[in-house]
């Protein structure tokens, strides 16, 4: 355990999801509405697309200053994301930290387990699943961002992502954003939504079906 985190005020919100589930969404509207939380901005060496700010999206860095983060013990967690690194800076969340601030980390599962390995004591984690795998894909490509072979790959992504989600201490499914939302909010301010053995019963249910469904649709 790290003291410098594990002796703090603040916590740790780990959000994670497979791309197009609306962890984004869900995460920056969570940030904009809570006084007293602030956003984790990785750094990442994939480039920057059109709609994206350095340093309101992702800072975009290069392998060699990645490398040298990661040398230099500068990074909470990092991980590689469809041939491109991800990870989170460490000073500035420790500094959030100290002053009582939560901070929220939009992350994969990869990142998650990293920091649940070691500061398990500051955290709580919310795993968010699409309604289908219908829907799942809909989303993706209505963002316009992506090829059809990306899209495949984000699939395939998911499939693997979704595998992880009953190591989270939440899971909402988003069938409606709004809906999605004030869970995610109560959550946060309170433990009236953590999952119960018959909730992780349905749960299971679900993730059963969207991993068949995705699987399906990977095959074809």
């Amino acid at each position: 355990m790290n003291t410098n985190l594990a002796s703090q005020k603040g916590i740790l919100i780990i959000i994670s999801s497979p791309s197009g589930a609306g962890k984004t969404t869900l995460t920056r509207k969570l940030v904009s509405d809570l006084n007293d939380a602030v956003l984790s901005i990785s750094v990442t060496t994939r480039k920057k697309r059109d709609n994206e700010e350095e340093g309101l999206h992702y800072f975009f860095i290069n392998d060699e200053v990645f490398n040298q983060m990661v040398k230099d013990g500068e990074l909470l967690e990092y991980a590689s994301v469809f041939g491109f690194n991800y990870g989170t800076p460490k000073e500035r969340v420790i500094k959030n930290i100290e002053i009582g601030k939560n901070v929220i980390f939009d992350i994969d599962w990869q990142g998650a387990a990293q920091l649940k390995n070691n500061y398990e004591d500051n955290i709580v984690s919310i795993f968010i699943l699409p309604p289908t795998a219908t829907e799942l894909m809909s989303r993706l490509i209505k963002r316009d961002q992506d090829s059809i072979d990306i899209i495949k790959n984000r699939l395939n992504a998911a499939y693997d992502e979704i595998k992880h989600w009953n190591e989270y201490d939440y899971v909402i499914i988003n069938d409606d954003l709004d809906e999605a939302y004030s869970q995610l909010k109560s959550i946060v301010s309170s433990d009236k939504l953590k999952i119960s053995k018959p909730n992780t019963a349905n749960i299971s249910k679900h993730v059963d079906q969207l991993l068949e469904e995705l699987s399906d649709r990977l095959k074809g």
